[in-house]
C-alpha cells in the first residue's frame, strides 16, 4: 500500500509530510539538508527536551495560557510528559549534526509533541490551528534557550550514570588491593626495575586515580545546573511575560529534581558555551586515568610467558585467526580507544565553543553529540573494565617471585642494613656472576636469610619511609 502524505507549508513554501508521522514540515527540511552523521540525536537530550517543555508549559499555564480550553492544556502536558519519560524519542529523527545552534532539533520536538497533543484530542496530524508547533508548544521559548537547557539537563543525568560507573571501578581495584595485598613484586620507573612494591600498592594507586576522576565527576553537575530558560533569543526574554522568566526555572526544577537555577546573566549564560568545555575537560582527565591504567594491565599481563606475565586477564575470546592459544587483552584494549576518542572529542567541543559569535554559539550540535557520547562511552567502558577484566584478575605469584629474586631492584631494600655504597657493589656482582642478591649476601654471611626475606617482605616494602637506624618506630 502507497504512503500517504499530508501537505503542510512554511515560510518557503509547501512540503510533503507522511500523514501518520508525528513531525512536520521543519523536519522534512531538516532531514533534506543535514545528511550528516546519519543517526538521530541522543536519547538523553530528547527527554531532556521533554522535560524542558513540560515545565514551559506548566508556566505558561500557571500564568493563564489555554485557561479556556484545559483539555488542550491536559493534554500538551500529557503529551510533554510522554516525552520526558522517552515515549516518543523515535519521532525525533534530525541528524545530530545540523545548522541552526539546534532549530532543527526544537522544531522536530515542537512538531511531535503539537501532533501527539493533536491525537490526545482526536484532531488529525497537522491541525496546527487547534495546536500550534509554535504558538502553543514553542510559546515564550527561542531554540536558544531550551536547546542549552536541554542539553545542560542531559548531561547532569548522565553524569549521574557515569559516576555510579567511577565508583564501581573504583571499589573493584581495592578488592583488588586487598586481593593481592600479600604479592611482592618488582616496582619499575621508565619502564625499568626500581624498587619492590606490592601488587597490591600498584592496584590501590589506581583505585585513586579513579576517586579523584569520581570527585571531579561529581562537582561537573555544579557547573551545569545555571540554565538561561526563559531568556528566549539572546537573554533578554524578549517576547516572554516577566513572570514567565522568573519562574520557568522553578517549574524545571519541579519537573526533574534536579536543582536547577536561572542564570543570573542570562545574555552572557546564552552566548557563551565555555562551562562545556569545563566539564568535557574533566572527561578527559579521566580518558587519562583510563588510558594509563589500561595501558599497565596490558603491560603487567604481557607475554605471558616471554613478557612480564605478573598479572592474568580474564581470557574473553581466542586473540588470532593463525597464531594458535593466543588470548589479547581485548578489554582495557576497548577501554583505551574509548579514552582516546573522548579526549579527541575534547579538542571538538573546545573549537565549537570557542567559534561563537557575539549573542549566540551556533555549534551546541555538535557540542551535544561529542559530550553525550562522551559520557555514554566511558560510562560502558568503565562498566566493561570492571566486569570483564578487573574483578577477573589474577596474579601469577610465582612470576613475581621470580622477577624479585632475579632483579637488581631488590637492592634498594638493603639499604636500611647495609648502606649504599655496599648494596651498589652487591647489584654489579649479582649482573656480573648471574647469581642473585640473596645468594650474595647470605653465602657472605652479611645477613641470614630469615632478615633478608624480612626486608623484602609485603610488609616492609610497603612501610612508609624506613625507620630511624636503632629504633623500631616508624612514626619518629
Amino acid at each position: 500500500m502507497a504512503e500517504t502524505f499530508r501537505s503542510e507549508h512554511d515560510l518557503l513554501g509547501t512540503a510533503q509530510v507522511p500523514a501518520e508521522a508525528l513531525y512536520g514540515i521543519h523536519t522534512v527540511r531538516a532531514l533534506e539538508n543535514f545528511p550528516l552523521a546519519r543517526r538521530t540525536v541522543h536519547p538523553a537530550l530528547v527527554r531532556a527536551f521533554g522535560a524542558v517543555k513540560l515545565a514551559c508549559a506548566r508556566t505558561n499555564r500557571a500564568l493563564g495560557a489555554w485557561a479556556d480550553d484545559e483539555p488542550k492544556a491536559d493534554a500538551i502536558e500529557r503529551a510533554c510528559g510522554e516525552m520526558a519519560d522517552g515515549l516518543l524519542t523515535q519521532h525525533v529523527v534530525v541528524d545530530l549534526l545540523q545548522g541552526g545552534a539546534g532549530t532543527s532539533t526544537n522544531m522536530n520536538v515542537n512538531e511531535v509533541l503539537a501532533n501527539r497533543t493533536l491525537e490526545i484530542l482526536g484532531e488529525p496530524h497537522g491541525a496546527y490551528r487547534r495546536v500550534s508547533p509554535l504558538d502553543d508548544i514553542n510559546l515564550h521559548q527561542s531554540t536558544n534557550d531550551t536547546y542549552p537547557t536541554a542539553l545542560r539537563l542531559a548531561a547532569i543525568r548522565l553524569l549521574h550514570v557515569l559516576e555510579e560507573r567511577v565508583v564501581a571501578l573504583q571499589e573493584a581495584f581495592q578488592a583488588a588491593e586487598k586481593r593481592f595485598a600479600h604479592v611482592v613484586k618488582v616496582g619499575r620507573t621508565q619502564l625499568q626495575d626500581a624498587v619492590l612494591i606490592t601488587l597490591g600498592r600498584e592496584m590501590a594507586a589506581y583505585a585513586e586515580a579513579f576517586n579523584r576522576d569520581r570527585w571531579r565527576i561529581y562537582k561537573c553537575e555544579e557547573r551545569l545546573r545555571v540554565i538561561n530558560l526563559g531568556g528566549t533569543a539572546i537573554g533578554t526574554g524578549l517576547a516572554a511575560p516577566r513572570q514567565y522568566v522568573f519562574r520557568v526555572a522553578e517549574a524545571l526544577r519541579e519537573v526533574t529534581g534536579i536543582g536547577v537555577a536561572r542564570a543570573e546573566n542570562l545574555v552572557e549564560a546564552t552566548q557563551n558555551a565555555d562551562v562545556f568545555v569545563e566539564v568535557s575537560g574533566i572527561l578527559k582527565a579521566h580518558a587519562v586515568s583510563l588510558l594509563k591504567v589500561c595501558t599497565d594491565l596490558r603491560l603487567l599481563s604481557s607475554g605471558p610467558e616471554a613478557g612480564l606475565g605478573e598479572l592474568k586477564l580474564p581470557a574473553r575470546q581466542a586473540g588470532s585467526s593463525i597464531m594458535p592459544g593466543k588470548v589479547n587483552p581485548v578489554i582495557p584494549e576497548a577501554a583505551s580507544q574509548v579514552a582516546m576518542l573522548v579526549m579527541a572529542h575534547d579538542h571538538a567541543i573546545a573549537m565549537a565553543c570557542a567559534a561563537g559569535n557575539l549573542e549566540l554559539n551556533p555549534f551546541l550540535p555538535l557540542v551535544a553529540a561529542c559530550l553525550l557520547e562522551d559520557l555514554d562511552l566511558l560510562a560502558n567502558a568503565d562498566d566493561m573494565l570492571r566486569r570483564l577484566c578487573v574483578e577477573g584478575l589474577e596474579a601469577d605469584e610465582a612470576r613475581c617471585r621470580a622477577h624479585v629474586e632475579g632483579s637488581t631492584a631488590i637492592a634498594t631494600a638493603l639499604l636500611p642494613a647495609l648502606g649504599y655504597e655496599k648494596c651498589s657493589a652487591l647489584a654489579k656482582r649479582a649482573q656480573e656472576t648471574g647469581k642473585t642478591l640473596r645468594e650474595i649476601v647470605v653465602s657472605e654471611k652479611l645477613m641470614t636469610a630469615a632478615q633478608f626475606d624480612e626486608l623484602i617482605s609485603a610488609e616492609a616494602v610497603c612501610r612508609l619511609g624506613m625507620p630511624r637506624a636503632g629504633t623500631t618506630d616508624e612514626h619518629r
